[in-house]
């Protein structure tokens, strides 16, 4: 098995079609097809279920599937620590954040890595905190950054920022919060495994409230759609400052006085892996960030 044979098998598997794959790949349908035959006939597996003219991965091929896109994201990891060490000059750094870290706070400190060094690309994912702490490590992503706590053996984790939460809702709402008024209120959430939701159900914990007690009008699965739900009055969420800041300047939100404590933000990556060039310097950055 080589790892162009991976190359290919993964760009297959992503499509479930062989012209496809071959066009994304720049290589011909014939070497494709011979690279995922070469693939089943040395293992004496199908990777595929051919339905008619289709192609279908099967078990087989997704188990294979995730072992690859490991495989191919540690060479990719070795190529790019290579290129560190010729001076940032070229090179990839892989990053996963959550949605208010990756949305509000990093974007200021992208835009300075990358005049610094426009030799690095930056590839950014963003997706709630459960989820960027599988991607780093599975490797999908050298460095994750997110507001949620995340405790896994696997992964060091260590603060990189503070951030400030408030619970808003459209009207300027009682001058008075307590817990009565938090089990009465109408609440729009954001997804199990956020960040953003577990900072509230902590904020809940200190009031002796049970997730379970509010009564939840919607769930929804970014800080933006939250935002708009709320601003359409549909009832109260607590968000980020760098979420709400714009729409409580304008009118739209208005903070209500329920003192809640800052929370951090943190950094994640593989526990022992060693960290190449680009993501130490992007980590020496966020260090010196205000």
């Amino acid at each position: 098995m080589t790892l162009e044979q991976l190359r290919i098998f993964v760009a297959v598997a992503e499509r479930e079609h062989v012209t496809r794959a071959a066009e994304a790949l720049h290589i011909t349908q014939s070497a494709v097809s011979a690279a995922i035959a070469a693939l089943e006939v040395r293992h004496d597996v199908r990777l595929f279920d051919r339905v008619g003219r289709s192609i279908v991965l099967n078990d087989v091929g997704r188990a294979l599937l995730a072992e690859a896109r490991v495989t191919l994201a540690q060479v990719a990891g070795l190529d790019d620590l290579l290129a560190g060490f010729r001076g940032l000059e070229r090179g990839t750094l892989r990053l996963a954040a959550s949605q208010t870290v990756g949305g509000y706070w990093l974007p200021r400190i992208l835009r300075d890595f990358r005049r610094s060094y426009p030799g690095i690309a930056v590839a950014l994912d963003i997706a709630n905190s459960e989820r960027v702490a599988e991607q780093v490590a599975a490797g999908e992503a050298e460095l994750g950054l997110v507001e949620g706590m995340i405790d896994r053996p696997d992964l060091e984790r260590w603060p990189i920022a503070d951030d400030h939460m408030l619970l808003v809702q459209a009207d300027a709402g009682p001058s008075r919060v307590d817990a009565d008024w938090i089990r009465s209120a109408d609440w729009v959430l954001r997804e199990a495994g956020s960040g953003t939701r577990s900072s509230f159900e902590a904020v809940l914990a200190t009031m002796a409230i049970e997730p379970a007690e509010l009564r939840v009008a919607l769930t929804l699965p970014s800080n933006e759609a939250v935002r708009s739900a709320v601003i359409a009055g549909a009832g109260a969420a607590v968000l980020s400052n760098l979420v709400v800041g714009s729409a409580l300047s304008a009118g739209h939100l208005h903070a209500l006085p329920l003192d809640i404590p800052p929370r951090r933000f943190f950094g994640l990556r593989p526990r022992g892996r060693l960290a190449s060039r680009a993501a130490e310097t992007f980590l020496e950055m966020i260090a010196k960030a205000p």
